[in-house]
Order: structure tokens, then sequence, then C-alpha cells
């Protein structure tokens, strides 16, 4: 009877200790978010980060010298929160692109390929009305934690 207490206890004891449903990841080297949501949100083994733009960590404004290099700041926040979370590009699964402009498409893949070189994740790219800030573009990610 003593035993089956102790196997009790010990249960007990891991469920308290489990990891929580979601953790919340942060980095000061992406835009802070302008709502009410998380840069990244590690769930599961898996990263789920919010949609970035284009928009500059220290200023919060939106890169204006061209297209290219918004969507390369892009690149580089989505960077910044992956690495928050101990990952990098090679951990991406799923990517989301959202374009104001689907003539900027070759533009897109230019840049986002130099992130990407080997084993691409699965993608769609969407053109819209409009995105916040005035942005050109958005990409958002899944990343598996291995």
């Amino acid at each position: 009877m003593c035993l089956l207490l102790s196997s009790a206890s010990f249960a007990q004891s891991k469920i308290k200790q489990k990891e929580p449903a979601k953790r919340i990841i942060k980095s000061e080297q992406a835009p802070q978010p302008i709502g009410p949501y998380s840069q990244g949100v590690l769930a599961k083994g898996f990263l789920f980060v919010a949609g970035q733009v284009g928009a500059n960590p220290e200023t919060r404004q939106l890169v204006t010298e061209s297209f290219e290099a918004e969507a390369k700041q892009v690149m580089e926040n989505l960077q910044a929160i992956l690495k928050a979370a101990g990952l990098d590009f090679n951990n991406v699964v799923k990517t989301t692109i959202y374009m104001k402009d689907i003539s900027q498409f070759s533009k897109v893949n230019e840049i986002y390929g130099k992130y990407f070189t080997a084993d691409p994740p699965a993608r769609e790219t969407v053109q819209v009305a409009d995105l916040p800030g005035g942005a050109n573009v958005e990409i958002s990610v899944i990343a598996v934690v291995e």
C-alpha cells in the first residue's frame, strides 16, 4: 500500500512539473506587436510566428527605401523571433505571404530564397487589398521544434 501511495505521489509531482500548454516568445530584435497578440507562441512542438511586416524593430517605422529593403526587413524580423525560440529558418515548415501587389512576386521570391536555401517549407502567397501600417508584404511562419 505504501508503494501505491508513493507511485500516486510521484505521478502527481510529474503533473505539477508539466510544461505549460503554450509559451510566449518575445524578441527585442523584432518590432513589438501593435495589437493584442504575441510575436510567437510555442505549443505542442510548434512555433507559430505572427505575421511580420518590414518595420524597423527600434523605430517601429516601416522600411521605405525600396520594396526589396522592406521584404528583407520582414525576413530579418522573422529570423529574430525564430532565434528567440532557439530555432532558425531550417525549422520552418510552413509560410504564408500576403502581398499588396502580386506583380512584386519575383522580388519576394529572390529575397525569401536567400533565407531558405535548402528544403524550403510549404507556402502560399496571397494578394490582399491592404496590410497594417501601409506595408507591402507580410509573412507568417510555422516552425517545428526538433
